[in-house]
């Protein structure tokens, strides 16, 4: 499973949270200035615009303080927002100087709503401002002349370019970093805190769908030996031979993670005790069954493990790994190269 998307969305809600607020803050100074000249000229259905949206952004403000909805705020706000931008375009008492609002358009979208979200709201509403600036200017050779046509136009697409280029790169380097925060750097298998990401997504999938999740950990026989008779990095080459096993005998969506040493943790979604029994003795065939050569050595490991079920052994990943510990440390005791199911497999749906 190589989604960081819930992830990527919780690290970018703090500083979307901060530039909405700045936004709103601003919408209401320039609701209070704007709307208090349009009324002094006898712009009044613009005024009153105006102060709808000030009146909004307030609403707003206080809304999100303590949201667990930013991104649908965000979006309620936007589009009323541009919406009234526009409409301040196509008002016939409104200088020409209103159309450089359209300016902000693709910085806000591209801040607030990422960089797909961004792009759509940002072309489709320039799209909008660009067809209104033609109509209300037609009639006036100097503004539709090709030189400043051209200027509009190209100053228009670089900002709306260089937004979405940002947001483009921030995300990248995010997800990067994400990445290398959770993953595991000898074995490139996820470390325990994307484990305990990723079961916490499943577990509430598991509640929406009643569906199963079964937790596997695995440790390698006698890898002390290893170490003591071949070295450390014959240690580390057998620690990234399993991993390779691993990633053949796993499905993308199930998480396979190093938890410390030689010990491994493997989330398998929609998958039933039982199911996940097959699935480890699937590991533990693959695993005693290909050997790995380092110079001229053939090195020959074994793993033992153990089996839990979310729900039937536990309600959390520490309460589920504790409990495949316990049989991991009985197929130890029993010895060595075997699996403890758990004690009361279910019957719930195939593995998909």
């Amino acid at each position: 499973m190589d989604s960081y998307k819930d992830p990527l969305k919780e690290l970018a809600r703090p500083y979307r949270k901060a530039v909405l607020k700045a936004l709103l803050v601003l919408c209401v100074i320039g609701a209070t200035l704007f709307s208090s000249m349009n009324l002094l000229k006898g712009s009044y259905p613009l005024a009153f615009v105006e102060i709808a949206m000030g009146i909004y952004s307030i609403v707003v403000y206080r809304a999100i303080r303590n949201t667990r909805h930013l991104e649908r705020w965000i979006i309620a706000y936007l589009i009323p927002f541009f919406t009234a931008l526009v409409f301040a375009m196509a008002t016939p008492r409104a200088t020409s100087a209103v159309h450089a609002w359209v300016l902000l358009i693709p910085i806000i979208s591209h801040l607030l709503m990422g960089r797909r979200l961004g792009l759509a709201v940002s072309v489709f509403y320039m799209g909008i401002a660009a067809v209104i600036f033609v109509y209300r200017h037609l009639d006036q050779p100097d503004m539709m002349q090709a030189l400043p046509i051209t200027n509009i136009a190209v100053i228009s697409l670089c900002i709306l370019v260089f937004s979405h280029v940002y947001e483009v790169t921030r995300e990248t380097s995010e997800r990067q970093l994400m990445k290398l925060a959770q993953t595991d750097p000898l074995t490139g298998l996820a470390n325990r805190a994307r484990l305990n990401d990723v079961f916490e997504q499943e577990k509430q999938r598991a509640r929406r769908y009643s569906s199963p999740v079964s937790v596997l950990i695995l440790d390698l026989d006698h890898f002390k030996d290893v170490n003591d008779n071949h070295g450390h990095e014959t240690g580390d080459l057998t620690l990234q031979h399993v991993a390779r096993i691993f990633r053949q005998c796993l499905r993308a969506t199930d998480v396979a993670a190093r938890l410390g040493g030689e010990e491994f943790g493997i989330l398998l979604s929609n998958t039933n005790s039982r199911q996940a029994m097959e699935v480890a003795e699937k590991i533990r065939i693959a695993v005693a069954s290909t050997p790995l050569t380092v110079a001229n050595n053939v090195i020959r490991v074994t793993l033992s493990g153990g089996v839990a079920e979310l729900g039937t052994d536990g309600d959390t990943l520490r309460e589920l790994v504790r409990e495949a510990d316990i049989r991991l440390y009985k197929a130890k005791e029993d010895g060595r190269n075997r699996i403890i199911p758990a004690l009361s497999p279910s019957t719930a749906t195939a593995r998909t």
